[in-house]
């Protein structure tokens, strides 16, 4: 929330830190009488150690920190020599603080547990409340928001035992700033009106306005903007009052943002211009860098509203004076006072409002700087951060490339979406953690890893502290580990997108087109606030420039797409026809000229989100007029291909005549609930027909055989059972994302051991091999992006579960024409043209992802 920095700030002077000032001060006095009557050294010692590290805390630099760190635990041994629990208690507080300001948050942990059962021995309520607060604010800020719930509540009750009013508040405060982030408004809203009086009668003004401006807040989320409005107007003068520069540019933001809520646009426009002085004002970015980064967002989403997304604001020049100047070189001090974040953010809205003032160039170079910034920062994010980080951001992509396409920078604009939309195949291998071949290559990503990990924490814990310090070691930590992620990309290649897609990549992709072979990539733009949802299809041939087609597209396309993917999934579906037909006519029609004047013998598909989902090949054109019913598998084989397929298209062609040779794997376990019946007769039928060709049946399929006999054999067969999801496949009995074998489940993290070099094809027959993997859009590319970086140069697998008869034969077909001499493409539209009159259920699930040639 905005003013969450506000309050933690306000939370370690009033509450955190005075409590350790007032614990030494107590300290000091008890020593003093003591050593009144014991003088003792060992008690001077400690004392000098524990007040020369309150000296060094009180200056706040990382250094001073460490420094005071230290001397702590210099000081601390020594109370535990001398049986002093209480100023044990203090020390161990104050080391706790120091490791949690350097977002050490578990080793800040550790020492607040020693000191509260100290603390609760000697009876000191004060120490133990400020203690439950501080391991409140760890979890709290590791986002374990119900155990940081338990400890303020722990907090409550001792804090009011000793009359501490201004903690009690502050407790309350943090406690309704939980349950606001919780979506709990109504309980918020409970804590913060029981803070608000308590702030009162302490005379707290910084601490009543936050207050305030949080119960705006809420009541600016609850669409209740006229009550917002009362609070933040309440909290505006008590921030004048204190000379708080942050606070009242703050305050002036979000009252000018409810104004633009409300359509005020002249009302909004004046507050955020009355704002940008005390922005201004702010002697020292680098200490409110990130109090500041909150708002910034808010400041530019609001102007860009303002000057006209979607609407015609600006261009009605009679609602007020616009100077877009002004607006420029105002955000110049967002950008250097944004932090990299804030920079992204700040760009990309001045982006925007410098394409709605008919800025373009303008417009594609911030949006560019911002996108780059936001890799950079996305490169370095753990899993679990990362697709939101995308999804928070990709209206900026989408942005970005609208305009691109609109200027007619076509190049441009297909670097921009492959840069942006093939991140989550990456993020599926860090997902599983999948491994490389190189022992090399696989210890430099681990210590890669580690240092990601530490960025990670110290990225989350910049909130608590915007010393310059602290923000200086972190920005450099970042560089470092940026630094490294390129040093390992060039060192081996091999595990390059798994740092991201560059632009050398694309050029790559581009040039590594082979004959004879059309490239389409359909983009969605879709999503984002005033821009028509809008289909981009890019067209690239062997040596030709970037070419493409824009069109608009029904808002309901996603769920037409979910419909006809349910019908596929059918055989019983009779109506799939017409939606097959519609969605030819979205996805292909405008392109199909363009494609027909290249005159392909193979169309390749780069498809990303929800269409990787999408069988192409059974889209139908419908021509009455001439009476043409065709499929588009009936026109052109078609194969798939992902980031990393560019390292098998720029490898040179096969040139071998010989027949294909088949190592092939099938029902490893013959019972149930793993009995594949139907996968023996397959390979049975499979190695009968090619001479050479090797099978492994039952038993036999076993792991060591596998990786004994794979390097033999340009095409691998696998007709068995994958789990590769997230979770186990329960009703199979198989782990998570791993492969059957007769001896083990393999993990296919692990893909790059299985010996692999050299594979022409994968082929993973079995029912659910290539089941979707989540809603994210990743499936099947998944899967096959995996095996693709463990060597294959392509792999087929299944989009759904599949008829056993139906699999068979297109298997056996499939084999047979290779064996013709047939491309990999041209032998799977072969096959699956013998069962184009069933439904596609039945020939259709099985696509090539790779090289077809």
């Amino acid at each position: 929330m905005n003013y969450k920095l506000l309050f933690l700030l306000l939370l370690l002077s009033s509450l955190l830190l005075s409590d350790v000032v007032r614990a030494a001060s107590k300290t000091q006095d008890l020593q003093i009488a003591q050593q009144l009557t014991q003088p003792d050294a060992t008690r001077a010692a400690a004392k000098q150690a524990l007040n020369e590290g309150l000296e060094l805390y009180k200056q706040g630099t990382a250094k001073s920190l460490r420094q005071a760190l230290a001397k702590w635990q210099i000081a601390l041994p020594l109370w535990q020599k001398l049986g002093d629990k209480f100023n044990e208690a203090n020390t161990l507080l104050g080391i706790g603080k120091v490791y949690s300001e350097l977002g050490e948050k578990q080793q800040a942990l550790l020492y607040y547990n020693q000191a509260l059962p100290l603390y609760r021995a000697v009876g000191d309520r004060s120490g133990g409340a400020a203690t439950l607060n501080n391991i409140g604010l760890v979890y709290d800020a590791l986002g374990k928001k119900q155990q940081a719930l338990s400890y303020y509540n722990q907090a409550l009750p001792l804090l009011r035992a000793v009359g501490d009013r201004s903690g009690e508040a502050t407790t309350l405060h943090n406690i309704g700033a939980v349950y606001s982030e919780l979506g709990e408004k109504q309980q918020a809203l409970l804590y913060y009106n029981q803070a608000l009086p308590l702030y009162r009668e302490v005379g707290d003004r910084s601490g009543e306005a936050a207050t305030l401006n949080n119960i705006g807040l809420v009541y600016s989320e609850l669409g209740e903007k006229q009550q917002a409005l009362s609070y933040y107007k309440q909290a505006l003068p008590l921030y004048r009052a204190v000379n708080d520069p942050v606070g009242q540019a703050t305050t002036l933001n979000k009252i000018a943002g409810v104004y633009s809520d409300l359509g005020k646009y002249q009302e909004a426009f004046f507050h955020y211009t009355k704002a940008l002085p005390f922005w201004q004002d702010v002697s020292n970015f680098s200490e409110k860098v990130e109090t500041l980064n909150f708002n910034i967002p808010a400041i530019l989403r609001a102007l860009s509203n303002i000057f006209g997304v979607g609407n015609d604001h600006y261009k009605k020049a009679s609602i007020f004076p616009v100077n877009p100047k002004l607006l420029y070189n105002s955000s110049l001090l967002f950008i250097r006072a944004g932090g990299r974040y804030g920079e992204a953010t700040t760009l990309a809205y001045r982006g925007i409002v410098s394409q709605n003032t008919n800025r373009p160039s303008e417009a594609i170079t911030d949006l560019e700087k911002s996108l780059q910034i936001n890799l950079e920062l996305r490169r370095g994010l753990q899993q679990e951060n990362r697709q939101k980080f995308l999804q928070q951001n990709d209206w900026i992509a989408i942005a970005l490339v609208n305009i691109l396409i609109n200027q007619k920078k076509y190049e441009q604009a297909f670097a921009w979406v492959n840069l942006f939309s093939t991140a989550d195949l990456a993020d599926y291998n860090r997902l599983i953690n999948a491994k490389v071949a190189n022992p090399e290559a696989q210890q430099a990503i681990d210590e890669w890893n580690q240092k990601n990990q530490q960025l990670e924490s110290l990225r989350q814990q910049l909130q608590n502290n915007s010393s310059p310090d602290f923000t200086q070691n972190f920005r450099q930590l970042e560089t470092q580990v940026n630094q490294k992620a390129t040093e390992i990309s060039r060192q081996f290649p091999e595990v390059a997108e798994l740092f991201e897609t560059t632009p050398a990549d694309i050029d790559k992709l581009k040039s590594s087109i082979p004959a004879d072979t059309v490239v389409i990539q359909p983009v969605l733009l879709t999503g984002v606030k005033d821009i028509p949802n809008s289909l981009a299809i890019f067209i690239l041939a062997n040596n030709n420039k970037v070419d493409v087609i824009k069109k608009t597209i029904p808002d309901d396309f996603n769920q037409l797409l979910n419909q006809y993917l349910e019908q596929l999934e059918n055989p019983g579906s009779h109506d799939f026809g017409k939606t097959s037909s519609t969605l030819y006519n979205i996805l292909i029609k405008d392109v199909e000229e363009k494609i027909r004047n290249l005159r392909p013998k193979q169309l390749s598909i780069i498809a990303t989100g929800k269409l990787r989902y999408l069988p192409f090949e059974t889209l139908k054109k419908i021509d009455e007029k001439n009476k043409e019913h065709l499929y588009l598998i009936q026109k052109y084989p078609i194969n798939y291909l992902t980031r990393i397929s560019t390292s098998s298209l720029s490898s040179p062609k096969a040139t071998t005549k010989q027949a294909p040779k088949v190592l092939a794997f099938g029902n490893p376990v013959p019972r149930k609930p793993q009995n594949l019946p139907g996968a023996e007769t397959e390979v049975k039928e499979i190695t009968n027909k090619l001479p050479g060709s090797e099978a492994y049946l039952g038993s036999k399929a076993t792991l060591a055989n596998f990786k004994s006999q794979a390097l033999r054999f340009n095409f691998v067969h696998l007709a068995t059972h994958g789990c590769f999801q997230d979770t186990d496949c329960k009703t199979l009995n198989l782990k998570n994302n791993s492969l059957l074998f007769a001896d083990t489940q393999y993990n296919i993290a692990d893909a790059a051991f299985l010996g692999l070099k050299g594979t022409q094809l994968l082929t993973l027959s079995a029912c659910q091999t290539a089941k979707k993997i989540d809603d994210k859009g990743v499936g099947i590319s998944g899967v096959a992006y995996i095996f693709e970086r463990a060597g294959a140069k392509a792999v087929m697998a299944s989009l759904w579960s599949v008829d056993d008869p139906a699999t068979q034969k297109l298997m056996v077909d499939f084999y047979a024409k290779l064996q013709e001499g047939k491309s990999k493409g041209e032998a799977l539209q072969q096959a699956k043209l013998q069962q184009i009159k069933r439904h596609p259920y039945y020939w259709s699930p099985f696509v090539i992802i790779g090289d077809a040639r």
